[in-house]
């Protein structure tokens, strides 16, 4: 990890759902760069996938949560206050769409879809940006994952691009609620990987090459890529930086 250095922080991930999650190449580069981590999973279905990548991390904690039960959360985040009284950062990379809401077109989403996308993919950030805050008594960095298809139009991104641009929103505003704690908040932006959220996308192979075609690095992203630089945001490195959307792409956001 270089220069990289986050001997002594303390973080919270919530999103690996198996060893091609994003959640997972930031977790290993957190890790390597010295931080001690709590990871989550979603329910006992996905333990048997979560908790060996957990334990690979040594993880002081391994713990449910279903961020839609607040009752999970609240015993993640006081699991955390007893543990190590204090949280440093936190990586929030979930998102979720009913799958007709997903595969349809935006105008004929549902209402409970929609809500459902909203919640689990946005608005659960705030509530658990909520918790984090008074555990973050010497300032943090939140951390969460969104897509290009929030600010253009990609085909067959479809529901999500609204709902990851309200994520994108609320990073903005958090940034600027939580900047008076020295709590940064930053989204990271990048490039279609294949990873399990990424195959309920209709047609992704198609939207991976055409991302190779079109970036200037013409290649397609690895886990390390990602990982690297979200423990850079969340590193003392990157004090003066928040409130941005960083765009892990090989340039193809640069290009028209």
């Amino acid at each position: 990890m270089g220069i990289i250095d986050l001997n002594g922080k303390k973080g919270l991930v919530v999103g690996i759902a198996n060893q091609e999650s994003i959640a997972w190449g930031c977790s290993q580069a957190f890790r390597g760069a010295g931080a001690d981590l709590a990871v989550t999973y979603l329910n006992e279905k996905a333990e048997k996938y979560v908790r060996p990548l957990a334990e690979q991390l040594n993880a002081a904690s391994i713990l449910p949560l279903n961020v839609t039960d607040e009752s999970q959360m609240d015993t993640v985040f006081a699991d955390i206050e007893k543990r190590w009284g204090k949280l440093d950062f936190m990586l929030h990379a979930i998102a979720f769409a009913p799958k007709d809401d997903l595969q349809g077109r935006v105008v004929d989403s549902s209402c409970a879809g929609f809500l459902q996308a909203m919640d689990i993919s946005c608005h659960s950030f705030i509530r658990m940006a909520k918790r984090a805050e008074p555990l973050m008594k010497d300032g943090g960095s939140l951390l969460t994952v969104t897509y290009y298809g929030s600010e253009k139009v990609v085909n067959h991104y479809n529901l999500m691009g609204p709902v990851k641009a309200a994520l994108e929103s609320t990073v903005r505003y958090l940034a600027a609620e939580l900047g008076k704690n020295n709590i940064r908040v930053n989204a990271i932006s990048p490039g279609p990987i294949h990873t399990r959220a990424a195959s309920g996308i209709e047609k992704f192979d198609s939207l991976l090459t055409e991302f190779v075609n079109k970036s200037p690095l013409h290649k397609p992203l690895n886990l390390d890529d990602i990982g690297s630089f979200a423990a850079f945001l969340v590193s003392d490195g990157a004090k003066a930086v928040t409130g941005g959307i960083h765009y892990i792409d090989g340039g193809y956001e640069i290009v028209d």
